[in-house]
């Protein structure tokens, strides 16, 4: 994935556009696209902002979050559920598919994390 440009060519465009350029003709002058001086531009006069918006990151595993309490309660009453097991129980309950992923980043998110079994670590050091 590419790199947002500097602020200051951002700046500068918008300037010349605010100045009386066309955002095309200011695309060009600062050999940026077109596109890109049209959206910098639109930005502006709708946020008020001239800083590029945040890149990647997990955009949607936050509607999970509405089913946390019966999650966390599922795995109260059988800690040793699985991420496929409880993305299962999400759909058979409220009928939301979820990635094992998408459930992993919420337990992730609430501290909730899975201890190894004790009864394997008891067989290794037999």
């Amino acid at each position: 994935m590419t790199t947002a440009l500097s602020n200051d060519i951002r700046i500068r465009v918008i300037r010349a556009v605010d100045g009386g350029l066309s955002r095309r003709a200011a695309a060009e002058r600062f050999n940026v696209s077109a596109s890109s001086a049209i959206r910098w531009v639109q930005r502006w006069r709708e946020a008020g902002t001239h800083k590029p918006k945040r890149q990647g990151g997990d955009k949607r595993s936050h509607r999970i979050e509405a089913y946390r309490d019966d999650i966390l309660a599922a795995i109260a009453e059988k800690p040793d559920m699985t991420l496929v097991e409880i993305a299962e129980f999400l759909e058979g309950t409220h009928q939301v598919q979820v990635a094992p992923s998408t459930v992993w980043r919420l337990l992730d998110r609430h501290g909730v994390t899975f201890k190894k079994n004790s009864a394997r670590r008891r067989a290794r050091t037999a």
